[in-house]
């Protein structure tokens, strides 16, 4: 029998604990461990490359151009020098322009004293287009109207010129959100660089980049606010974030703007960190254009320099951090004022300005310039040309490169006096003679160099829109004359020749007929040439075109600038043609530079932003008129201001030699007068943009707003130089033939040395010529009238 065993009972054994740490525990927190730190390394190797990708995008921008700046433009610099006629008050009035400041002793830059015959100034330095000039203290002496003296007052040293800056007058920029204007740190006051400090970032040299204590409080300050009210960002992280990151707030662009801090700060020292800073920081907005950096912010709310601003101006600009639009001065004064002198304590306590100062600058008001000052445009019109001119002799992609300086021929002092006499003067017209709706434009130009040194094109001399100097083309009427009577001068006739003076009819090949007549429809019989020009007669140059031929007075006129299609009519010599303002000027300028022509410009030169140049003005005039027929010419439209239809200048000015030649078109639609001192030469029109009659004759309109422009910018005689080819001779009245001195009935007149002839005999001249010739003579005076200044 076999014996069966009994079957074992198996209990299920025990898991033992050493297994189960082998298998669970040990197991689980070594992926754990590993999965970890696989992450760290790729989350540092991230990081790393990342910071390798910042750093690269940070030394771009700030090892290259970190702004893109707008092109200035300036006007002309203005030269004194010993010999120079020129009033101690119309320098003066440049350094006004210019804002300097009058003080009792001049110490600083943009400083000036006056005695009765001195001028002390402290002028400016300024990077002139052949080089910088520093910071000088000069003292200008007087005697009359004339500059005696120039010396260097710290060396007591005479000098032979010097130059005052010249004034900004437009920025072009090519991105319209922002505008900057450079300073560098050497040229920022320290007290505005410590301020800033003081209030914005105490620990700047000694973080790297990124303050933890700044963050621990600010986050303590907002914990206890329960919102954002303080933070923690130092001038570094303000930094990047305003160069390369958005205004967006999240906690991933705060970390951003942190390690670009620590990049920055271990790439950069910290005078460039702060120079940076100085010119990217926002503070307030100009129309559509941003205000960046303190440089502009300077001029912007106070129309100075950075380096000239007071310790009060310099709180206000540090306040405006905080909030360019919350302490905005215009808008809300009260708290812009209380920050500031919330800025100027601490200045007092941390000993960056003493006691005295501090209750000195707290007292001063806010003292910004009126709202809008800077942005509105000075001389939009001449701005507009410049434009033009830019365009055409350096182009659009050269203007947007960083640092462009356009130097042009303005003369801020002649804009000036233009824009009042328009404004002021066609408001005058219309009171006086109860006309409406008259409009207006006044070109001036230097008469030796052949620059525009002011040009207006409208009433409203700020407004920016139809230029009427450039673009308003109008019938010229007399203002052609002086063209006519050149082509003759310089062909057989002299300013004693006989001109007929009757009736005439003209017909051209349709059969109508023309008869030109006189403004005042009389008739004379026979005048002379520099009779008939001085009182602009029709008749008698009518007779004196066609004689000369209507197709060689085209050709004076192209050789004086017009370039445009001329139709040889008989009616030309008596302004059929239609002109605008500047080209009236560009075919007076050849006329008063004694037939030399240049093209007129505003532009001197054009630099890029390492001072090399992109466009230098080059022209030289050119000789394309006979230099004696000028000269005659000039001669007798210096009558024209003395007895002919522009002598009422002898009573709106009196004891000033001016030369000129009114104009008057058909029914008075355009008011003309061309007229020049021994410096400018200016152009005005008057009448109305619909072309409905003005009203006005040349004498009427354009003469007084000249004379206006005159008295403002305090004229200087003109002084004509007579050429060698012309000498003086005696003529008589009656026949026009030379004649001996000893003669009665004769007149002495400037002749071109071509053009003398032996002279006739007193014996030869018949007398009733003579007796009838003293007998008409008073009879043609009677016929002038009162009136007769505003005939034309």
């Amino acid at each position: 029998m076999v014996s069966k065993k009994k079957p074992v009972k198996r209990t299920p054994a025990k898991k033992s604990s050493k297994k189960k740490a082998k298998s669970k525990f040990p197991i689980s927190w070594m992926w754990l461990f590993q999965t970890s730190l696989k992450l760290c390394l790729v989350l540092v190797t991230a990081v790393f490359v990342y910071g390798i990708y910042l750093d690269s995008k940070i030394r771009k921008k700030m090892d290259g151009q970190i702004w893109s700046l707008p092109a200035q433009i300036y006007a002309r610099p203005l030269t004194l020098y010993p010999g120079l006629e020129i009033n101690k008050s119309e320098v003066v009035q440049e350094l006004k322009l210019l804002n300097y400041r009058y003080v009792k002793k001049p110490r600083r830059a943009g400083e000036y004293a006056q005695s009765k015959t001195r001028l002390e100034i402290v002028r400016r330095g300024f990077d002139f287009r052949d080089g910088p000039e520093p910071d000088r203290r000069i003292l200008v002496t007087f005697s009359g109207k004339t500059i005696s003296e120039i010396k260097l007052v710290d060396e007591n040293k005479k000098m032979g010129y010097v130059r005052l800056e010249p004034l900004l007058i437009d920025r072009l920029s090519a991105n319209n959100a922002e505008d900057r204007m450079m300073v560098r740190l050497e040229d920022t006051p320290s007290l505005l660089v410590e301020t800033l400090l003081l209030v914005e970032d105490r620990q700047f040299y000694h973080h790297k980049g990124v303050s933890l204590p700044a963050i621990g409080r600010a986050l303590v300050a907002n914990i206890k606010a329960g919102q954002t009210v303080q933070g923690g960002s130092t001038l570094t992280q303000q930094l990047a974030k305003n160069i390369f990151l958005s205004r967006q707030r999240s906690l991933i662009r705060k970390l951003q703007e942190a390690y670009m801090a620590l990049i920055i700060d271990f790439r950069y020292n910290k005078d460039t960190i702060i120079e940076a800073y100085l010119n990217e920081v926002y503070l307030g907005q100009n129309g559509a254009n941003g205000v960046y950096g303190f440089g502009l912010a300077s001029q912007f709310y106070f129309g100075r320099p950075i380096g000239e601003i007071s310790a009060s101006q310099i709180a206000h600009l540090v306040a405006l951090v905080k909030g360019p639009s919350y302490y905005d001065p215009w808008r809300s004064p009260e708290r812009s004022l209380a920050r500031r002198d919330l800025i100027l304590r601490l200045m007092a306590n941390n000993d960056l300005i003493d006691e005295d100062t501090y209750n000195s600058e707290a007292n001063h008001d806010v003292g910004v310039i009126k709202r809008g000052a800077m942005k509105k445009q000075t001389a939009p019109a001449f701005l507009s040309l410049v434009r033009r001119e830019l365009r055409e002799k350096v182009g659009d992609e050269q203007l947007i490169q960083s640092g462009v300086r356009v130097f042009t021929s303005l003369d801020p002092v002649a804009q000036k006096s233009a824009e009042e006499a328009l404004h002021y003067g066609i408001k005058e017209i219309e009171k006086a003679r109860k006309l409406s709706h008259l409009e207006g434009a006044i070109v001036v130009t230097d008469k030796r160099k052949g620059e525009i040194i002011a040009l207006v094109g409208g009433r409203d001399v700020k407004y920016a829109g139809f230029n009427r100097a450039m673009d308003a083309v109008r019938p010229i009427g007399s203002l052609v004359k002086p063209a006519v009577y050149l082509t003759a001068l310089a062909g057989k006739f002299n300013l004693a020749s006989r001109l007929k003076d009757k009736p005439i009819r003209l017909k051209n090949n349709s059969g109508s007929s023309w008869s030109p007549k006189n403004y005042d429809k009389k008739y004379r019989g026979e005048v002379s040439l520099h009779q008939s020009l001085t009182d602009s007669l029709n008749v008698p140059t009518v007779n004196l075109g066609l004689s000369v031929g209507i197709d060689n007075v085209v050709k004076t006129l192209n050789r004086m600038g017009i370039e445009k299609q001329i139709n040889a009519y008989p009616s030309l010599v008596l302004g059929s043609l239609s002109l605008s303002p500047l080209q009236i000027a560009q075919m007076y300028q050849t006329l008063v530079s004694q037939g030399r022509y240049q093209p007129l410009v505003t532009i001197r030169a054009v630099t890029d932003g390492e001072g090399m140049a992109l466009y230098e003005k080059s022209e030289r005039a050119e000789q394309v008129l006979p230099a004696d027929a000028s000269y005659l010419t000039l001669y007798n439209l210096e009558q024209v201001t003395e007895i002919g239809t522009a002598r009422s200048l002898t009573w709106r000015l009196p004891g000033y030699q001016f030369g000129g030649k009114t104009g008057t078109t058909d029914e008075l639609r355009d008011s003309w007068f061309v007229g020049w001192d021994n410096r400018d030469l200016v152009s005005v029109w008057v009448g109305r943009d619909d072309n409905k009659p003005a009203g006005l004759t040349g004498s009427a309109g354009a003469v007084p707003i000249f004379a206006k422009y005159m008295k403002q910018r305090q004229p200087k005689s003109s002084q004509l130089s007579a050429p060698s080819s012309v000498v003086k001779a005696s003529f008589i009245k009656a026949t026009g033939q030379q004649a001996e001195e000893n003669c009665e009935g004769i007149e002495t007149l400037p002749v071109a040395r071509t053009h003398l002839v032996e002279p006739k005999t007193c014996s030869i001249w018949t007398n009733p010529f003579a007796s009838s010739e003293k007998e008409e003579e008073p009879k043609e005076k009677k016929r002038k009238n009162i009136f007769s200044r505003f005939f034309d």
